[in-house]
């Protein structure tokens, strides 16, 4: 089965090591105790609670911070942040997106793709012909979407076996057995 992996990292300015990629974002305090409420946009969201280190993106900055603690709590989760002990101190962390170091990512089966390594692809038919490079992608709940931006527009191409062909990873290209739907 043909699957994409994970929401595509946001652009940013870049660590020591590499551009952290986005997994998580902070919604806001959670308690008095410098607890956060957190969201997850991992596949499976539990996956959040296992990377780390955590680098908060605030004012365009990657900070490095150290989980205390971190878990599921009702449908979404609390974390704990070393120095953070206060309400006060969560506040300030609000909307701050979480991100990891790539390397901390697992490998995954060869018909899986991090959304982050599909974006800028070139996508061809099957002919040759270029369609464009993927600029976004959008989780649909059925299957996730290619957004690709080319010469003729823009096209939105499912991202399932049945219409993704070869995915060359090393030359950065897609073949796509697209056609646009014929018009009434």
């Amino acid at each position: 089965m043909l699957r994409a992996q994970r929401k595509p990292p946001r652009e940013g300015a870049r660590s020591p090591h590499a551009t952290p990629i986005v997994v998580g974002k902070v919604v806001g305090p959670y308690g008095i105790r410098g607890w956060l409420k957190v969201v997850s946009f991992t596949d499976p969201a539990d996956n959040l609670l296992g990377y780390r280190p955590w680098q908060l993106v605030r004012d365009g900055r990657y900070d490095a911070v150290e989980v205390e603690d971190a878990r599921r709590h009702g449908r979404g989760y609390v974390a704990k942040l070393r120095g953070v002990d206060d309400r006060g101190g969560a506040e300030t962390l609000a909307n701050a997106e979480i991100g990891v170091d790539p390397s901390v990512l697992p490998a995954l089966p060869a018909d899986e793709f991090y959304w982050k390594d599909l974006l800028g692809m070139t996508v061809v038919l099957p002919d040759g012909a270029a369609l464009g490079r993927v600029t976004e992608l959008i989780e649909t709940g059925a299957n996730d979407v290619l957004v690709v931006e080319g010469e003729s527009g823009r096209r939105l191409i499912p991202f399932v076996a049945s219409v993704i062909g070869d995915v060359d990873m090393d030359a950065r290209r897609l073949v796509a057995d697209w056609r646009e739907p014929a018009e009434a």
